[in-house]
This record gives C-alpha cells, structure tokens and sequence, in this order.
C-alpha cells in the first residue's frame, strides 16, 4: 500500500510547498527512475499506455517518474511545472473492472504530462476518467489485484485530493495539509465532484432518504480499507506533519515505524508508513520500493527522490526537473536481481539490513542524516549551472555510502532475530529473483 503527504506555505518553514510519497508495492517489484522531456506531437498519433492506447496530446511536459519496471504509468512524479502527483489504491463497493482499461497510474503519467498546474491536473484526470475508465490488473506477481484510485496533487501554491470509485469522483482543494492512505477520505465537504454521485449513491441504497451525502461513508469498501491500515497510516502522516515543516522533516515521516527499536517481524498488518514486507496474506504487497518528496517553489522545483526501497536504508538524492541527470542504473531493473540496477544492488543493504534490523540500522542512519541535511543546505545555495553535477555528485556518493554500509553490516556478524515465517517469507522472495543477498 502507499502513504502520501502535502504540507502547503501555511504549514511550511519556508513558506513552500512539500509533498512526498512512499510508494508500497511487492517486494521483488523493482522502481525505476525516468525522464521524458517535454514534447510537440503530430496530430492523429496515439499514446501506448499500460494495456491500452489513447489519442496523443499535442503538447506534453517534461516528467521525472518514479515507476514500477512494467508499466506505463508511474507511483508517483512532477513535470517541469512543478506539479507533483501521487496516487493510492483504494477500496471501494463499485466493481473493480479486470479488463484492460487505465490503470491509476497511467492517469497519473498523463496529468503530469498535459498538466500545467494542479487544478488542471484534476480536469485531466476527470476527463480521462470518464471517457476511457479506470481498471485492469494493477500487481506485479498478484494479476488478481484491482483497485480504483486516489490521488493527491499540488503545484507551488495549490493542492487537491482527487478521489474515485470507478468512474464517480470527488475533489477538494486543501487549505493548509492533507494526507491519504488507501482509503477514501474525502466526507460531506468537497469543491468539485462526477455530476451522478450522488444519484448513485441513492440509487443502491448507501445514501439514506434525507441523509447528509459522505463520500467517504457511502462508497468504501469496510473490510479492504480497515485490514489495510489505512487510518493508522493516515493519522501518523498528519501527526508527522507539523508547523513549520521542512524536507528533513518529510524524510523522517516517509521513515516513520511507529515505534523506536523497530523489528519488522513482529507485526501483523500494513500499519506502518515505512514499510517492510513479511508474510504473504497481510504484508505481501506493502514494501516501501521507491520514495519521493519534491519541494515546489514559484522561482523553480526540485524533487528528492530514493530511486531504491526502504528510505529508512536508502539516501534522498536531489534532481531539478529543468536540469535532469539520471545514472542509466536508476533507469534498470526487473523482478530479477541485476548487478546493473540501482535498485537491486541497493537491496544488498536493504535485506542485509532486515536480518538484524534495530542493530543494523544504527550503523548507519546518523550518517544518513547528516548526508542529507548537508546536501539540503547545499541546494538553497546552489546555482542553476550546477544543479546537474550536483545530481550525478549525489548519486554516486549515494553508491560509495551504500558499499560502506553493507561491509559494516557484514563485519558485525549479526545474528537473525526474525522468526521461522520471516526468515522463509524473504528466503522465497530472494530464490524468485536469483538473489543472494
């Protein structure tokens, strides 16, 4: 599952707007990071998406993505505008569709794209919605899993929650914070909504006669959207979200556990914002396999991104979107394990780290830490001339951190204290992607 945040000027030290997602999916299921710049495109020509084509745009943005190695559409991302979008899944009583249709994600990606500003990205979302639905297989192992869409969305002075189930809609625009959680969170106060919602809603006896319309009540789904997590997860953004939020302070709720000596063996469900994987039924798809919080500003935006899983193992790295410089590894990986990708060697670390995690950790997170308020420090003041040697600078002593880490962790001939279910759940994720960690 996800985790999705925005801190608007009010909320801010800075008087910008933060916004960050960790994005949870199955743990083999690699993330890449992408750049398309932006685009002029003949007339007649259409987009491949996930599982189906649309008409092209004429015009589209240039867009960093963060994205699961075998779709079209992406987790999460901003454009050259400085709009930024994540997305949830959400559970819902409208049928989930199996058949190809757009996926969350692909509406997403053509948002940012066709998208100069975060009200737009609502009218596209909306619009694509209606014409073409949203519905198809959304997991990478698991073919069985569908799920309508949430989605949080900002610009350097706005923000919206869109929330969907199937082709009905409502959107609110946030006036000072929000955070979203796989499950329907927008009630009776909204700005925009699909004209039938309500008519629906009535119409299958989930608005009672002369009952106050509750997005929220009417459409959820109980059972997905209690076992999720999702309020437990939702409540811990909003407390992390405090006055006079800065980018350091969005790292520490995208790692939050909930708990200080953290073992990711000994809980059940999908609870917490950092997540581990373990155990098929309840925690199979809810690994934390890519994060990003992007810092938009009027006078230019930039996005800080893992392009790794776990951000409590991981380093945020800096990238501009007018200035992008990817390695090729953040751009490689599947479900198999690649010395080539940024995303697997980074699960050296990450599932060296999970066999002894709260002595792990502490090998290297005041490192981490310290890396990262640096490098902020350093993007206040940077010139634009510099922005992409500062990128590739990162990257790489992101790389050079994470070989250290794992020799420490190596050297300190740590025991294994998950238990026997643990220990085989991640024994059989690592055979499935030939991978020794």
């Amino acid at each position: 599952m996800c985790d999705t945040f925005v801190a608007l000027k009010t909320r801010t030290k800075d008087g910008s707007v933060i916004f960050g997602k960790n994005s949870d999916r199955e743990p083999n299921e690699a993330q890449l990071l992408d750049y398309y710049p932006p685009q002029e495109h003949e007339n007649s020509t259409n987009v491949q998406c996930t599982y189906i084509q649309i008409p092209q745009t004429e015009k589209t943005h240039g867009v960093l993505l963060s994205r699961p190695f075998w779709m079209w559409g992406a987790e999460m991302g901003i454009n050259d505008a400085g709009v930024a979008i994540g997305n949830e899944a959400v559970f819902t009583k409208e049928p989930m569709e199996s058949d190809g249709k757009l996926l969350g994600m692909d509406l997403l990606r053509l948002a940012l794209e066709r998208s100069p500003s975060s009200e737009k990205a609502v009218e596209v979302i909306t619009e694509l919605l209606a014409e073409y639905g949203q519905g198809g297989p959304c997991g990478f192992e698991d073919k069985k899993l569908t799920y309508h869409s949430s989605f949080l969305i900002a610009d350097s002075s706005t923000a919206w929650v869109l929330e969907t189930a199937g082709k009905y809609w409502v959107a609110k625009n946030i006036k000072e914070y929000y955070a979203i959680s796989n499950g329907l969170t927008v009630g009776k106060e909204y700005d925009l909504s699909h004209p039938e919602v309500i008519d629906h809603a009535q119409s299958k006896g989930w608005l009672k006669k002369g009952a106050v319309f509750n997005f929220s009540e009417c459409y959820s789904d109980w059972f997905y959207t209690t076992f999720s997590g999702s309020r437990q997860r939702r409540n811990c953004s909003l407390n992390n979200v405090k006055k006079d939020f800065a980018i350091q302070d969005a790292f520490s709720a995208l790692r939050d556990h909930g708990v200080n000596e953290y073992q990711p063996h000994k809980h059940l469900f999908m609870n917490k914002v950092c997540a581990h994987a373990a155990y098929p039924v309840s925690r199979h798809a809810s690994q934390s396999t890519s994060s990003m919080v992007t810092h938009l500003k009027p006078s230019g935006s930039m996005a800080w991104l893992t392009g790794t899983s776990s951000p409590c193992t991981s380093i945020f790295k800096p990238i501009w979107v007018s200035d992008v410089l990817l390695p090729e590894s953040a751009r490689h990986g599947t479900g198999v394990y690649s010395d080539k990708s940024l995303w697997w060697r980074h699960e050296e670390l990450h599932r060296r780290s999970l066999k002894n995690f709260s002595m792990s950790i502490t090998l290297y997170e005041e490192e981490r830490n310290q890396i990262e308020e640096e490098w902020i420090k350093m993007t206040e003041e940077i010139e634009p001339e510099k922005c992409k040697e500062f990128s590739e600078y990162a990257f790489l002593k992101s790389e050079q951190k994470r070989i250290e880490w794992l020799e420490l962790i190596k050297a300190s001939n740590q025991n294994h204290t998950g238990n026997m279910m643990y220990k085989l759940y991640w024994k059989n994720q690592n055979k499935k992607a030939n991978f020794l960690p």
